[in-house]
């Protein structure tokens, strides 16, 4: 009898854990010997046409419809601020100050991305998506009733906030509800949806900034965003969970066990970090960057029972690597994504709205080469550590060439311009596909939730990253040519000072680039200007190429070899199989 009662309790442990799953997942238990509550295991099964959870076709499209408003608000908040720049700085009289209106946002941003991943395992998505999209309506609020800089700053920081949860939360629909052989399609749609707000919002800020000034562009996005958000929370049924959302806690229980004390590191780490490498490059905040990230570290393994980034992530040396490359990777993007507007109003003379256009070639062949790739290759789980590195090699190649093609004596066919920045879309658009696809095959499937939405902090940190510290190699060089510039303008020798007006222009120059064809410059001041601008670019862009070679090598280290899943997935439930089967020979002799 007692025989029989194990038989049937394995019989039970089979049946329901099953290895193909179409419903909801819920957690399954940690592996032996670990007492770590935040290891979000998901049994995902094998079945590449299975769905782990399924909508309605109704609101599949309310969902695709709200988040990508959602996506494109976020996106359109990163590119716009280039054409919207001159004229805030000059209202808020903050020319030199002029590149925190977009560092803040993505400081914020890439800052509470892992927090947003953490919460997303936790709680509803639908309420997590309801929660961010107000954020984001608050700050949009703040921002267009600003009179001062630091409340306009203000208003940027909880705008980044609110924008965290955006990607991490579309992500997680992505592998919730399609199948295995359609991720790569709808990873690349999601891109797509990302890129297009960059371009687009680039060219509407830059057409509407003359007609309804900068406030009316911030103050629109209250009601969409909200609008939005409602739209998403409403389409998402209230069955749908994620990690640790299906468990029956109390919400006390469940803000209970967020680990605070390690969002408040990791922040400040990242925080320190970009400050320090920001138009002036400053030890202090860098050597507290790295302290407060060790503590991060050891808080993580040492003190939190549900830590943000769970110890099997941390250990996985592929997954690890992956983000760092990931990091270097879209850093040097981001620098085509600000810089190349700044290069068709400052170098080639473009109205703001025809500057702003530039962002579509590059950002059409972002989606293209997303979508492509998703469509025709990434149609299984497995590695892609091969095409990871040919499409890396390619995205150096474009920026490389994008630097030669900065010049401005004399200045490149602009034919040939925006070919350059489609084919740097193009590259950038496979090779994010494709890393996100190989580190689905590196990370634990149990970790799956946490990896992606640590991709995603990192990408979100690289546009920091990337206006930070390519800010101020760009800041830094533009100054100095400026400053030789007028020297030589004025007949003056080399570490001389400029006269007050001389470095008032400067000034003026530094936060606005619209003043080098519009504020009235004489011919000789505005060569001057462009050549200030043209070399200042053409040493970014190949900054970056030198960051992608890097990349390169970190890519390459992360291996071809997947994370070795638990034994239960296979000997396990073949013992249980076996079992079953023999017990119910018995029952049929009985």
């Amino acid at each position: 009898m007692r025989d029989d009662a194990s038989l049937r309790e394995d019989v039970t442990s089979t049946e329901e854990t099953p290895l193909i799953r179409s419903g909801a997942s819920s957690p399954l238990p940690l592996s032996a010997g670990s007492s770590r509550s935040s290891e979000i295991y998901r049994d995902v099964g094998h079945d590449v046409d299975v769905p782990n959870q399924k909508v309605g076709p109704g609101r599949a499209v309310a969902i695709l419809l709200s988040f990508y408003m959602l996506i494109f608000l976020q996106a359109s908040n990163m590119s716009g601020m280039t054409m919207a720049q001159s004229v805030i700085a000059a209202e808020l009289d903050a020319y030199e100050r002029a590149s925190w209106f977009t560092s803040s946002f993505l400081i914020a941003l890439s800052s509470c991305a892992p927090l947003a991943g953490r919460l997303a395992s936790i709680f509803s998505p639908r309420s997590m998506v309801l929660a961010s999209s107000l954020l984001f309506a608050i700050g949009s609020l703040v921002t267009s009733q600003a009179h001062t800089f630091w409340v306009f700053i203000v208003g940027r920081v909880i705008t980044g906030v609110g924008s965290a949860a955006v990607m991490v939360l579309a992500v997680i629909l992505v592998l919730e509800l399609t199948t295995k052989r359609r991720r790569g399609l709808f990873i690349g749609l999601v891109n797509a949806g990302v890129t297009s707000g960059v371009s687009l919002g680039a060219v509407v800020f830059g057409a509407l900034i003359s007609s309804t000034g900068w406030r009316a562009l911030f103050y629109a996005q209250v009601p969409i965003s909200a609008v939005a958000g409602l739209g998403v929370y409403l389409s998402i049924p209230k069955s749908f969970t994620s990690g640790e959302a299906s468990d029956e806690n109390s919400l006390s229980k469940k803000l209970k066990n967020i680990d605070y004390l390690g969002a408040i590191l990791l922040t400040g780490a990242i925080v320190l970090f970009l400050y320090g490498l920001s138009e002036t490059i400053t030890a202090t905040p860098l050597l507290l960057s790295l302290a407060t990230l060790a503590m991060f570290v050891l808080v993580e393994y040492k003190v939190a029972a549900d830590p943000i980034i769970p110890a099997a992530i941390l250990e996985n040396r592929g997954t690890l690597l992956s983000c760092i490359s990931q990091l270097g990777l879209m850093a040097a993007r981001w620098t085509v994504l600000f810089y190349t507007p700044m290069a068709a109003l400052a170098v080639r003379g473009f109205a703001p709205a025809a500057a702003g256009s530039i962002l579509v070639p590059t950002n059409l062949g972002f989606g293209v080469g997303g979508v492509l790739v998703g469509l025709l290759h990434v149609r299984r789980a497995g590695s892609f550590w091969a095409a990871c590195l040919a499409s890396v090699a390619l995205f150096g190649a474009s920026l490389l060439a994008l630097a030669l093609a900065s010049s401005a004596d004399p200045p490149s066919p602009f034919a040939l311009y925006v070919f350059v920045v489609f084919c740097n879309g193009l590259a950038t658009g496979a090779a994010m596909n494709y890393t996100l696809a190989h580190v689905l095959h590196l990370a634990p499937a149990a970790s799956h939730y946490v990896a992606t939405s640590l991709v995603g902090t990192f990408r979100g940190f690289a546009g920091s990253f990337g206006s930070a510290v390519g800010g101020g190699v760009f800041t830094r060089t533009l100054r100095a040519r400026l400053e030789d510039g007028f020297r030589a303008l004025d007949g003056i020798g080399d570490g001389e000072l400029l006269s007050p007006d001389r470095r008032r222009l400067v000034r003026r120059l530094l936060g606005s680039p619209a003043l080098v064809h519009g504020g009235g410059l004489g011919a000789a001041e505005r060569e001057v200007a462009v050549r200030g601008y043209a070399d200042a670019l053409r040493l970014l862009f190949l900054s970056a190429a030198a960051l992608s070679v890097v990349v390169l090598l970190i890519q390459a280290a992360t291996g071809w070899k997947g994370a070795a899943e638990p034994v239960r997935d296979e000997e396990q439930d073949n013992e249980n199989a076996a079992s079953y089967g023999a017990y119910s020979s018995d029952s049929e002799r009985l």
